[in-house]
């Protein structure tokens, strides 16, 4: 069975989702440059609002806009 890649931009902005979601601090963000750093924090910004509305576990997973 191959395997498909992902491209790097949704790896970045789930991984964000991912940290913002369980309420890590946005200056934990590993991208060194402007274009990957604003993926990243675009995904941790929407894991703030999901864990500000009460999402967490399973319930998250349909908040993550990269898993549609």
């Amino acid at each position: 069975m191959k395997r498909q890649k992902r491209d790097k931009s949704s790896i970045l902005f789930s991984r964000g989702f991912s940290a913002g979601l369980t309420g890590k601090s946005k200056d934990l963000c590993p991208a060194n440059s402007e274009e990957k750093r604003s993926l990243w924090l675009g995904g941790w910004r929407e894991g703030r609002e999901a864990h500000w509305d009460g999402m967490a576990g399973v319930s998250a997973i349909q908040a993550n806009p990269a898993l549609h």
